[in-house]
């Protein structure tokens, strides 16, 4: 066949594109195109009708609705004989609008789905919302949500504080997979009646369970939050999680909890805009008595930014002298606020209080836990109080330690009510029945740049006459002016040496934009 050159502007007929293939319509192509035996048998008009009819059966035969009925797995249509076959086969995978999808309530349909002892349960794109109620996971499943699938907390339910879209509670082998998908509540809903004050409707809530993987997800404006992950009487903290490429947004009192963990993976996740009550929290490491544990805990690649609260707490104080020691690793994070350039939701009743430190480890206490915090290139880009805060912790128990990290521009929110110093790197004893001295920090290789004069290193104890103790390694201080700490007046075991890079950071003076009204 000779090759036809096509000229668009000169060419009469249609093109016709379909699934990226491109048809020419004029009958002068159609008669090149035609196999030869053909050509005589028709005319013009007849070859242009013949093309036309085997381009619409073509699209007929690969549609999605062709697709759909030969397939049942992809019909979202109710069908019982599906389920039956699908759960005497050997995949066992189900789709949960076999149950029937209800676009006032599919809570029936999603929990008889995961009830059915399937291996894989299919939530499938419709078009709408599945509007939920509290749903009850099962172990041994796979629950695939497809691109675009949303969950939405039905309106006037969750009425009970523990009330949660997705619960797990003692089971093993489970994996959720939801890129392109949400689970979403009504936060809002819940901070005022009918509902009652509570913090723990959360959007996934893992308790005493084994073996889980949670990816994909976006979880937002739960009551409580994001992820919960707790304890049972049957176990107290849960084994072997890993949360993948999960984004927490807009929760009411964390972007996730743990609780209890041992070989927790938490990688490329970002936990942001927790606002509501507090701790307000990106990510809150408390556990809530000394038998639970946080035993090799690894935050990698995750983003911590504009939460009301600390970007990221650890505050082990439940956990005891007897409790395993602690192991957290966090490696390439990043911890920022926005608050101070508007990111404050408009519903904050204080939004110059909006925004706390950027890294909080506190009440590691004097009979309590060992162990060891590590902070890997780790950067705090902006933070509403300190860049790193240390509170209540006794140098001698856990030991942190940060290597190449960096810390910048501390003190970006006003606080009108806080009267203490504002510094980078504050150590402060808060409590002195948790512990009277305060210490047990290495930085390594590590950077601030501020270019405030004030200490970048300083001890606040108005309890007694105890001095930082056990810190040591080399801070490079990025400032136009001389870099000072403060360690107290009998500082023990203090080796940090701090050194002042140049500061060549051109100052930029921010003009109104002369367009803006």
């Amino acid at each position: 066949m000779n090759e036809l050159k096509i000229n668009r502007r000169k060419r009469k007929g249609k093109t016709l594109f379909w699934r990226g293939v491109l048809f020419e319509t004029d009958s002068a192509h159609l008669t090149q195109t035609l196999p030869p035996f053909l050509i005589p048998l028709y005319s013009k008009q007849e070859i242009l009708k013949l093309r036309l009819l085997i381009i619409a059966l073509v699209c007929i035969l690969f549609s999605p609705l062709a697709h759909s009925a030969n397939d049942p797995l992809h019909s979202n249509a109710p069908n019982p004989k599906a389920i039956e076959t699908a759960l005497q086969s050997e995949e066992k995978e189900v789709n949960a609008a076999w149950w029937g999808f209800d676009k006032e309530d599919s809570t029936d349909a999603i929990q008889s789905a995961i009830d059915s002892g399937a291996k894989k349960v299919v939530i499938p794109y419709v078009g709408d919302p599945w509007i939920i109620r509290p749903i009850t996971l099962a172990g041994d499943q796979e629950i695939y949500f497809e691109p675009g699938v949303m969950t939405l907390a039905k309106k006037g339910e969750f009425l009970g504080g523990g009330d949660s879209s997705f619960r797990g509670t003692n089971i093993k082998n489970l994996m959720i997979s939801g890129y392109g998908a949400t689970i979403k509540m009504r936060k809002l809903d819940y901070m005022k009646p009918p509902y009652k004050k509570a913090e723990w409707r959360m959007g996934i809530s893992i308790n005493g369970s084994e073996n889980i993987l949670i990816e994909g997800l976006r979880i937002e404006s739960s009551g409580g939050d994001g992820i919960y992950i707790g304890e049972t009487g049957q176990l107290h903290y849960c084994k072997d999680v890993t949360i993948r490429d999960v984004v927490c947004h807009d929760n009411h009192r964390q972007g996730m909890s743990v609780i209890g963990a041992e070989n927790l993976l938490v990688e490329n996740c970002t936990f942001s805009n927790t606002w509501g009550t507090a701790p307000g929290a990106g990510v809150d490491l408390e556990p809530d008595g000394p038998q639970e544990r946080l035993v090799n805990c690894v935050f990698r690649d995750c983003k911590f930014l504009n939460n009301e609260g600390h970007e990221l707490l650890v505050y082990p104080k439940n956990l005891g002298s007897e409790s395993p020691p602690i192991s957290i690793t966090f490696e390439n994070c990043l911890m920022k606020t926005d608050a101070h350039n508007g990111g404050v939701p408009e519903e904050v009743e204080k939004p110059q209080g909006y925004g706390w430190a950027g890294i909080c480890l506190g009440a590691m206490k004097t009979e309590g836990v060992k162990g060891t915090i590590e902070f890997i290139n780790c950067t705090v880009d902006g933070s509403g109080k300190e860049s790193v805060k240390v509170f209540d912790k006794d140098p001698d128990n856990v030991q942190i330690t940060f290597t190449n990290c960096n810390f910048s521009n501390p003190w970006l929110v006003h606080h009108p009510d806080y009267a203490a110093y504002r510094v980078p790197i504050l150590f402060e004893v808060r409590r002195p029945a948790l512990s009277e001295r305060i210490g047990g920090v290495d930085f390594i290789d590590c950077e601030v740049l501020d270019s405030v004069y004030r200490p970048v290193v300083y001890v606040e104890n108005p309890h007694n006459e105890n001095s930082l103790e056990k810190v040591s390694g080399h801070l490079t201080v990025i400032s136009p002016h001389e870099p000072r700490i403060r360690t107290g007046l009998n500082p023990i075991d203090v080796k940090l040496e701090v050194t002042q890079a140049n500061w060549d950071i051109e100052e930029v003076e921010h003009k109104p934009n002369a367009d803006a009204e």
